[in-house]
């Protein structure tokens, strides 16, 4: 009885534990997407970009804070020797203190440059929120990409049912056809056939299983997994939203506000704006406030002097201005203006390009829909016509080759229901990404 127990005990175990790792493997695409937002490389590096993008406008920011210096100096001095009567006479020696020392503070504080520091941290503030935008752009990325690879598996999951659905029919099938072949009713050539089409259809599950092997690591690398994890996507009921519930123009304005690439183009133009003002500074009169104030021994600097310790201070205003820089900074304006008519330029053809490609993805997603709709009818009418020929072939009045048409065009048909489900599925996501929502 305790050996019975034991038994029972450790089965229980084994089954705990099958039934936790198979429910470590199961992912939703928001579990997908949670796991890649902590674990993904991509994204990773893009936090650390935003970080350093931080500490730049801290460090600008700093600029603005007085200089600040401490000095200090110690020196031994030689007695002084005076050649009167020249140098090949021997000197007189005149001594002197021989020893010298001073320490002391000073501080700047720059008042007026053109605005340059102020602008210096207009710049890294629009750099940082770029960075931003470029992460959320990399995440929006890595989002669509692991809905794709997600809805991917899903569908050669999907297809390899189907095909190990119809090798089983087909195998079925080639028994009741080797029947006939014995009973001399068929050809030896319909026999063949049969077996060459079962041999296809195992040939392309071996391909599918390959895709799937594929998808799995390709999401398992996004999530930050290892390679050969297991991985059993879960399907979420996710209502598609229909294409016309939003127009084109709708789509399109909510691209132009919230579209990350867009909103990158904008950063471009402004930190182009600031970068030719910053140019344009730079033969501006630039004001400093200074003060000092130190201890020297001796007192050599003002006569009378003295061999004793003394201290001096002063304090002002600095003032300079580049006048070089009214003929030196011409044609660093005129880069800097062109760079930023460059950037004008570029965003326009962004702009061309988001609403070429909100266009195309409306477009696509609306066409996917539709395939869902055709694919299903398509079942239908493949399967009644599935149903009429198999009944004539076995009754001898079609041929073998009719009967192996109809049954591609049925799992053609649900190949096609699949595949367009799926498509409609990564479309939407497409559309999400590009309009900045997903």
């Amino acid at each position: 009885m305790r050996h019975q127990l034991s038994i029972v005990y450790f089965l229980g175990l084994l089954l705990c534990s099958q039934s936790g790792n198979a429910q470590d493997s199961l992912f939703t695409l928001h579990e997908v997407w949670g796991k890649a937002i902590e674990h993904n490389k991509e994204l990773k590096f893009s936090r650390l970009e935003v970080g350093k993008g931080e500490v730049l406008l801290k460090d600008a920011k700093s600029e603005r804070l007085p200089e600040i210096n401490a000095n200090g100096s110690y020196s031994r001095l030689t007695n002084m020797p005076i050649y009167e009567n020249g140098i090949f006479h021997r000197p007189t020696v005149a001594p002197v203190i021989n020893q010298s020392y001073s320490i002391g503070a000073e501080a700047s504080l720059n008042l007026y440059h053109g605005g340059k520091a102020r602008r210096e941290i207009s710049i890294k503030k629009v750099e940082l929120e770029a960075t931003l935008n470029q992460q959320q752009l990399s995440l929006a990325d890595v989002k669509f990409k692991s809905a794709s690879y997600f809805y991917e598996l899903i569908r050669n999951l999907q297809l390899k049912k189907l095909t190990v659905q119809e090798i089983v029919y087909e195998e079925k099938q080639l028994t009741e056809i080797g029947h006939l072949y014995k009973n001399g009713t068929v050809l030896k050539s319909d026999l063949l056939r049969a077996e060459l089409k079962i041999s296809n259809q195992k040939m392309l599950l071996s391909e599918i299983e390959n895709n799937i092997t594929l998808s799995v690591q390709q999401l398992n690398i996004i999530m930050g997994r290892a390679d050969q994890a297991t991985l059993d996507p879960v399907v979420e009921n996710i209502e598609l939203v229909e294409p016309y519930a939003l127009s084109y123009e709708d789509y399109l304005a909510i691209a132009y506000k919230n579209s990350f690439e867009f909103r990158l183009s904008e950063n471009a133009v402004a930190l182009s704006n600031l970068n030719l003002k910053q140019v344009k500074s730079i033969i501006l009169p630039k004001a400093d406030f200074f003060t000092s104030y130190g201890y020297t021994y001796p007192q050599s600097q003002f006569y009378p002097y003295s061999d004793a310790l003394f201290g001096i201070g002063q304090a002002g205003v600095k003032i300079s201005m580049p006048i070089s820089g009214l003929y030196l900074n011409k044609y660093k304006k005129e880069v800097a203006d062109i760079k930023r008519n460059e950037q004008i330029v570029h965003h326009e053809i962004k702009q061309d390009e988001i609403r070429n490609a909100v266009r195309a993805a409306y477009l696509h997603y609306t066409e996917a829909l539709e395939r869902i709709e055709v694919a299903k009818k398509n079942i239908t009418q493949a399967t009644e016509a599935l149903r009429i020929l198999k009944s004539s072939y076995f009754n001898q009045q079609s041929l073998l080759t009719d009967l192996l048409d109809a049954e591609t065009q049925l799992l053609q048909s649900k190949f096609d229901l699949t595949s367009a489900e799926v498509s409609a599925q990564v479309q939407f996501y497409q559309l999400q990404r590009i309009i900045g929502k997903i």
